[in-house]
């Protein structure tokens, strides 16, 4: 039966009382208590579930007036009896971070503030009667108040918790999600040091040796080093996209997504709706689809958009690759066309070093969501990264065509690609001359740099031609291998192959003869047999010869 979908709702009891679609992740909680891990931290990309699942921990564990065990009836947990013996018998501290992510440390910390006094609130029972001490009554209304010092604040998780056990008599499961939403703002903004310093003394003290807690659970985004906000904690396990555990309770699977489909007669979408969203790894388990752009396509009637990618202003992305390497653009231009590469993934994100380890960033897009993993890691082994799907390739797409904009007054790169899609060289070359020394402080290009440099120079510039043209590189055809083709979506329009010649210092080749054989290539290995295998009768030759930021054009019409 069609359910209506729980897009936005993060909140387990609305979702299972609201008789909303739900695909059933509740065996969580066995893991949860399996693992017998104090503390698990258990990072995921953006809108995978992650407060759902919190929240579904937090009606599951929590005692309280209202029992919420008719909440789990007929749902996977169900049928677990010793799980379901600890259904409502422990004191829960549930608080979200997830909004808690401002330009400025004071508002930050005010909104901080509020969450923690939002949970005081919720238990402010404890205030009855004398099970307080007038001292601790006072820190208590102190805190409830937002009148506290940081050191109160830092203090308010181990507090809240050891007046809730000795209340119930039972030790207390904590619940932070995403604990990392205020150092990422804090990066952002230029306040990193002063909060992660505040964030650390908080959920230190209320995670690492806190005698009063029976299990703890942090969601988050990044993997932030462990020591740089749980310092000297022994008791924390983190489990990332690159562990067995957890693998399967976040994000959808292809039999979940399968069923959504059904049951709102878009099946025959199952196959166009992978290529979008699919694609996603955590350990062994492939095949993860991105549940909020699957449950906003459903929505939409089976229309397939970049609905995840839209849900966030992906700045510190997009910055640290606009300031990254060569090598960095190189490597996206290979990801873009659809090639895998290796990279060693550090163990923990620390913000500062993002800008100055060369493989930071590429943490930072694995944990985000941006790139996945390829297949299953090995210990010690640098993992295999790829994009995962359509719509996170549009993103890159989109980003690198802003870039190139950027370079150049918009109405000139229009200019640029009309002029090259015409065929009028001449305008082509004297406009990719400029577009080489304009664009300098995007892609920098010294003349030692290896030919892959300029190849994905061209490669991002073309990416305002998608609409009109597949771009393919370093395919066969013919008796070789060519640099850029671009093949047209409409055959009366004009083909286009590119060969590209880099020219050293040392070596005994001046531009002119290097765009020659650029173009000699072409022909003597025959790489317009894939243009004319498709019917397309106009092809263009372009030969490019650089050297640094100087390069020369030459063009044949076959």
């Amino acid at each position: 039966m069609k359910k209506n979908l729980p897009i936005g709702i993060s909140d387990f009891k609305e979702l299972i009382e609201g008789s909303y679609a739900y695909v059933d992740k509740t065996l969580l909680i066995q893991e949860i208590i399996e693992k017998r891990t104090k503390v698990a931290r258990i990072p995921r990309p953006r809108r995978f579930g992650k407060t759902l699942n919190l929240s579904m921990l937090r009606y599951f564990f929590e005692k309280g007036k209202e029992d919420t065990g008719y909440l789990f009836k007929g749902l996977n947990i169900w049928k677990d009896e010793k799980c379901m013996a600890m259904q409502g018998q422990f004191p829960v501290v549930f608080i979200s971070l997830k909004d808690v992510k401002h330009s400025s440390l004071e508002t930050t910390l005010g909104a901080l503030r509020g969450l923690v006094a939002k949970e005081y609130e919720r238990h402010g029972y404890l205030l009855d009667g004398e099970l307080l001490t007038t001292r601790e009554k006072g820190l208590y209304n102190k805190i409830l108040f937002e009148e506290g010092d940081g050191l109160l604040l830092e203090q308010s998780l181990f507090l809240l918790s050891e007046w809730l056990h000795r209340y119930h008599k039972k030790r207390v499961i904590l619940l932070v999600d995403e604990y990392d939403t205020p150092a990422h703002a804090a990066y952002v903004g230029n306040y990193y040091d002063p909060m992660i310093e505040i964030l650390r003394n908080w959920l230190s003290k209320g995670f690492k040796d806190n005698i009063h807690l029976e299990r703890g659970v942090l969601t988050g985004i990044l993997r932030i080093a462990k020591e740089s906000i749980f310092s000297g904690a022994n008791n924390i396990s983190t489990f990332t996209i690159l562990s067995e555990e957890f693998a399967d309770k976040f994000g959808l699977l292809e039999s979940e997504v399968s069923s959504l489909l059904e049951d709102n007669g878009l099946i025959d979408k199952l196959s166009d709706v992978g290529l979008w969203y699919d694609g996603y790894r955590i350990g062994s388990c492939g095949g993860i689809y991105n549940p909020w752009s699957v449950l906003k396509c459903i929505a939409g009637g089976g229309s397939l958009s970049p609905y995840w990618v839209n849900t966030s202003d992906n700045v510190l992305m997009k910055e640290l690759i606009a300031k990254g390497t060569d090598d960095l653009k190189a490597d996206i231009e290979e990801l873009l066309r659809g090639g895998v590469i290796e990279k060693t993934i550090e163990e923990g994100i620390i913000f500062p070093d993002l800008e100055k380890s060369p493989n930071a960033i590429w943490s930072l897009l694995l944990y985000s969501g941006y790139v996945t993993i390829d297949k299953t890691p090995s210990y010690g082994v640098p993992c295999r990264l790829r994009i995962p799907n359509i719509e996170v390739g549009e993103l890159y797409k989109t980003m690198i065509s802003d870039w190139f904009k950027t370079s150049i007054h918009e109405h000139k790169y229009r200019m640029l690609l009309s002029s090259l899609t015409s065929g009028d060289v001449d305008t082509f070359s004297q406009l990719f001359k400029e577009f080489m020394i304009s664009s300098v402080s995007v892609f920098d290009v010294p003349a030692e740099e290896s030919e892959k440099i300029y190849h994905a120079f061209v490669l991002g510039m073309l990416i305002g031609l998608k609409d009109q043209y597949e771009v393919k590189s370093n395919r066969e055809s013919g008796l070789g291998r060519y640099d850029v083709m671009l093949i047209p979506k409409n055959p009366s329009h004009l083909g286009i192959i590119m060969e590209f010649k880099k020219v050293g210092p040392f070596e005994k080749i001046d531009l002119e003869n290097a765009v020659t054989s650029a173009i000699k290539q072409i022909e003597d290995r025959g790489y317009a047999q894939e243009l004319l295998d498709r019917g397309i009768k106009r092809i263009l030759y372009l030969g490019f010869a650089f050297e640094g930021k100087n390069v020369l054009i030459r063009s044949k019409f076959r």
